[in-house]
């Protein structure tokens, strides 16, 4: 099976300011703001939901294809992306665009200020399912709002099976946009966060969203996951992590091991571990795509986290 990953491609700058914010902002003075931050560490990350993900699942041993819109300055991701033997046929580059960059910049107390430029995302609907052939699933992540409406309807019109991933994407849509994609999708990914935000706004629970869809995944941070599927609710443990070192790209690298399990025919017990796994995997390494392991490496994180082998 090959999967088409539709979200976005972007470079998070991360920026760690030797201090404290409160020790330079003035509370009574907010309103004319003017500080400067002086940021001795800077690196700067290949991230993007759509890259995540993509880089999760070749890591995992899955055919994967990134669908994204970038800018003019892309041509550093783009060669990571050659070296880790990432396939760049589904990115279209914006003539005149930046692509998307996060400027982060933490403190002392792990604060953080940070901006974002959408860049080439917003023009994310310029690139379409039916340009691609071959796609047997596929998974509509944060993106530019019209992209992310008509990927899921072009996945919907194609029969192609989809996991809707609203994730920091939530805030753009109101309660009927998400009843339509749920009414489009095959499957939810949630974190326990977005689960109450999209019960809220659809104003119907999980479990009458799970009614709606094959299943709803819910991922609890250091609880664990739980999947709501066929009237049931199957928990999944917390894989451990053996140094909590940054959970920047956390989520994605679940969604990564979801989609190798639906890929290969893994039932939801097998699927979630694999997912949670992949998620205590890469919140072992600063950064989304710095993680790294061979295919027997894995099998025996599995096999120490929950005790049998995949």
């Amino acid at each position: 099976m090959s999967a088409l990953i539709c979200g976005s491609m972007a470079y998070d700058t991360i920026m760690v300011f030797h201090d404290r914010f409160k020790n330079h902002i003035l509370p009574e003075q907010v309103h004319i703001l003017n500080v400067s931050f002086l940021v001795p560490e800077m690196r700067r990350n290949f991230g993007g939901c759509a890259g995540n993900i993509a880089y999760n699942l070749k890591l995992l041993g899955g055919e994967g294809l990134a669908m994204a819109t970038v800018g003019e300055d892309f041509a550093p991701y783009a060669r990571w992306m050659d070296e880790q033997g990432l396939s760049r046929a589904g990115l279209r580059e914006v003539p005149g665009e930046f692509t998307a960059q996060a400027f982060i910049t933490t403190d002392q107390d792990d604060n953080q200020i940070t901006a974002f430029h959408p860049g080439a995302m917003n023009h994310s609907h310029l690139s379409k399912v039916s340009d691609h052939s071959g796609v047997s699933i596929g998974i509509v992540s944060p993106n530019g709002r019209q992209g992310m409406i008509e990927h899921a309807e072009q996945f919907a019109e194609a029969g192609i099976p989809f996991i809707f991933d609203p994730g920091q994407g939530m805030p753009m849509f109101d309660g009927d946009d998400l009843l339509r994609f749920v009414e489009q999708a095959t499957w939810l990914a949630l974190n326990d966060y977005e689960a109450r935000l999209m019960e809220q706004r659809t104003g119907l629970s999980i479990e009458r969203l799970a009614e709606r869809v094959e299943a709803v995944i819910v991922t609890l941070g250091g609880k664990g996951s739980v999947i709501h599927t066929g009237g049931r609710v199957i928990e999944i443990p917390l894989a451990v992590a053996r140094e909590v070192v940054d959970p920047t790209g956390c989520g994605d690298a679940y969604r990564g091991g979801l989609l190798y399990g639906l890929m290969n025919g893994l039932d939801w017990e097998l699927t979630g571990r694999v997912a949670s796994l992949m998620g205590a995997i890469k919140i072992e390494s600063r950064g989304p795509q710095n993680h790294g392991f061979s295919g027997e490496e894995f099998a025996a994180r599995f096999r120490e986290s929950f005790g049998f082998d995949l």
